[in-house]
């Protein structure tokens, strides 16, 4: 049995996918009004209190693995409770911690205690992403490789979010789209980063520029200005392709001595039909398929890279 840590939108994400896959799970809630949601959309019953009262109902030694969906906040609580009782196989929502400090807490709790934790980054799942790493090992590996990291800081101004969220915006989502650069042109081993302006509510920047080498040997640039039109995109030049992700749901190719770009066919019903990404990365977790999956003690070491990044260390 596993257990899903949440009733919000994202755990009714995760709850198609396990029914999809006819895995049995529990789901555990906070409110009355999240459980009432869930159980409308998914047809499934949530236990309503919370993770540490059903704690108390000495149930968990009927489960082995959970996810974890819970708001960014509360993943590295969450998870280190369902540690401490016992539970050693989890896939929690990304980034795994707040900030940088809070990850590396978690990491090191998690290993003392020999758990094995995922962060759940689903777009290494997309078919676009896996179509594009055929071609990747077909042309030799990754040459060079940019990415943008704009976000709509007009929206997520708006946006209500518990305390110190947005000011971590960049740990908690906008490594979405840098673990995907990463993933697929290698993590740094050198980097130089710039950082200039803020908002309201992120304090630390809000204008990104950098470049650096990858352990790949790839060399690879970025931007990013929270206060400017723009949106992620993702670009990996091998020796005979630009695969382009814009958006990274699907995969654009430019050929070598061709200046068109066009979208390639890929086999992506399933990221259709389900959250993108989802599907496989939920299969991989619970067939203990660990290729694509990221490490929690990865996410930590990257996470000295995306605060470096963010003007945060």
């Amino acid at each position: 049995m596993i257990l899903l840590i949440g009733a919000g939108p994202m755990a009714q994400e995760y709850a198609k996918v396990l029914q999809a896959q006819k895995q049995s799970f529990r789901v555990i809630g906070r409110s009355q009004a999240s459980a009432d949601e869930f159980e409308l959309a998914s047809g499934q019953t949530v236990y309503v209190g919370g993770l540490k009262n059903f704690c108390n109902s000495n149930e968990l030694a009927n489960y082995s693995k959970a996810i974890v969906t819970t708001g960014v906040e509360q993943l590295a609580e969450t998870t280190r409770l369902l540690i401490e009782n016992g539970v050693k196989q989890l896939l929690i929502e990304k980034p795994g911690g707040i900030d940088a400090k809070q990850i590396d807490a978690l990491t090191s709790f998690a290993q003392e205690h020999a758990a094995e934790v995922f962060v759940a980054y689903n777009r290494r799942f997309y078919a676009s992403v896996q179509k594009a790493i055929e071609i990747i090992e077909q042309d030799g590996g990754v040459q060079s490789f940019n990415f943008e990291l704009t976000e709509w800081g007009h929206v997520i101004a708006g946006i209500p979010k518990a305390e110190g969220v947005k000011e971590n915006w960049f740990m908690g989502n906008t490594t979405h789209v840098v673990d995907l650069a990463f993933f697929l042109g290698g993590f740094p081993k050198q980097l130089s980063s710039f950082t200039t302006g803020c908002t309201p509510w992120h304090s630390r920047s809000s204008n990104f520029a950098g470049a650096g080498i990858s352990d790949s040997g790839a060399l690879f640039a970025y931007h990013g200005n929270w206060g400017a039109p723009g949106r992620w995109s993702v670009e990996i030049l091998t020796s005979q392709h630009r695969l382009i992700f814009r958006p990274m749901e699907q995969l654009q190719i430019q050929s070598i001595g061709s200046v068109a770009q066009e979208f390639t066919k890929i086999d992506d019903q399933i990221d259709k039909d389900y959250k993108a990404g989802l599907y496989k990365q939920v299969e991989s977790f619970l067939r203990n398929e660990k290729q694509n999956l990221c490490t929690l003690a990865a996410q930590n070491e990257n996470a000295k890279v995306y605060s470096k990044i963010a003007g945060y260390s």
